[in-house]
């Protein structure tokens, strides 16, 4: 769990940058934009109030996740993505602006008044963009997930289990906004599918049991021929493992620790593995451990190892591991942090990718975390169809 010295530095190393950043947006988008007096004392107010709502909205649904609050953290959340895009585009321009301005610099001339008129301008360039991408941004990440096939030819699964069909959830982040509606309607989707079965790769929650069991129960209500598997993600983790493991547990759903089980009959199986969460690895409470989930089992069986993160897909691939399915990345969530993870990641960042005879499908996940946007990042569910090689 965290020391009381770890929360700390967590908070100053959150609440610093965000002084800065609003500071930054208070010279750019106040300050610098020439206002009268009361105009710029309205401004400011404004300002104020919006993220003070923000940070007091989210602490609301929180603690006390009723209708009422659960929208008010939606839109606290939302003015969160706004100013996120208010900085990256005027930053942008700014950049931009200075380029055009040491090309032009003798042919246009540097008054106050032409200083102003560009930082209007560029404030009301930034304001439309950031307003357009965060209102598609809403629109996308508030809808369904949409359904992802792929189809996988797994090393060594038996002729019998040809054409078997998986669904894979993740990173759901049921919470202070995605709660029962949200949940309800990708267990009608997941079922409309009719699979053999169902995975949860992680993150299911963003808050403890007492709040957000209620929201949990109904996915005792997810149908396949095989049942529902569960491994652990980091937000389950800072949501407090232990009883979200017991009652995940009680709803029917089979959680994977670090353990494998026989997924089949005599006619015909394969090897499911579950591991912990990556990060968690240092937590006292478990963590990802691939050599305990591995111990006793015929690597020559066909195998599906369920992992939230794509980390160590590298040492999964040595172990000679079919299948990965992970989540955790949700595929960038917002422009141009795809771009970002893309370029550290690799193409693991979301979809499809192989080393050698071992395969990994990253989901961009169902829900979001943070700002409820989703940009160049659409939500997914995934349909994986098994292949016999």
């Amino acid at each position: 769990m965290f020391s009381p010295l770890r929360m700390l530095l967590l908070i100053s190393s959150t609440l610093i940058p965000l002084a800065g950043i609003y500071v930054y947006l208070y010279r750019r988008f106040i300050r610098d934009l020439g206002l009268v007096n009361w105009k710029k004392r309205i401004a400011v107010t404004s300002g104020v109030a919006l993220v003070s709502f923000s940070l007091l909205s989210r602490g609301l649904s929180f603690y006390f996740p009723s209708l009422t609050n659960r929208w008010l953290s939606f839109w606290g959340a939302v003015w969160a993505g706004v100013v996120l895009y208010l900085l990256f585009f005027r930053i942008g321009l700014e950049l931009i602006e200075r380029v055009r301005s040491r090309v032009l610099k003798k042919a246009v001339p540097n008054s106050p008044e032409r200083r102003v008129f560009i930082s209007r301008m560029l404030a009301g360039t930034s304001a439309i963009a950031s307003g357009t991408f965060s209102g598609y941004g809403i629109s996308e990440a508030m809808q369904l997930p949409q359904v992802t096939e792929i189809v996988v030819r797994l090393p060594q699964l038996p002729k019998s289990l040809d054409g078997f069909t998986m669904v894979q959830l993740s990173d759901l982040h049921i919470g202070g906004i995605l709660q029962k509606q949200f949940v309800d309607g990708l267990i009608s989707r997941a079922n409309a599918l009719h699979p053999d079965l169902i995975a949860i790769t992680g993150d299911l929650v963003d808050g403890n049991v007492a709040r957000l069991g209620g929201f949990v129960a109904p996915l005792r209500n997810l149908k396949s021929r095989h049942g529902t598997y569960f491994v652990t993600g980091n937000h389950d983790y800072y949501s407090g493992v232990e009883p979200w493991v017991r009652a995940i547990g009680q709803l029917g759903i089979t959680v994977l620790r670090n353990r494998f089980i026989s997924i089949g009959d005599s006619g015909g199986s394969f090897d499911l593995i579950g591991v912990d969460d990556w990060n968690a690895r240092h937590w006292k409470e478990g963590g990802y451990d691939l050599e305990r989930a591995l111990r006793g089992r015929q690597p020559e069986r066909a195998s599906v190892l369920l992992a939230h993160q794509p980390s160590n897909f590298e040492v999964v691939a040595k172990r000679g591991i079919g299948l990965q399915l992970s989540g955790h990345t949700h595929g960038g969530q917002l422009f141009p942090g795809n771009l970002v993870v893309r370029a550290l990641l690799g193409p693991r960042v979301s979809g499809y990718s192989a080393i050698d005879q071992s395969q990994i499908y990253v989901s961009r996940g169902c829900g979001f975390v943070g700002p409820p946007m989703r940009v160049g990042s659409p939500p997914e569910l995934v349909k994986i169809v098994l292949l016999a090689t």
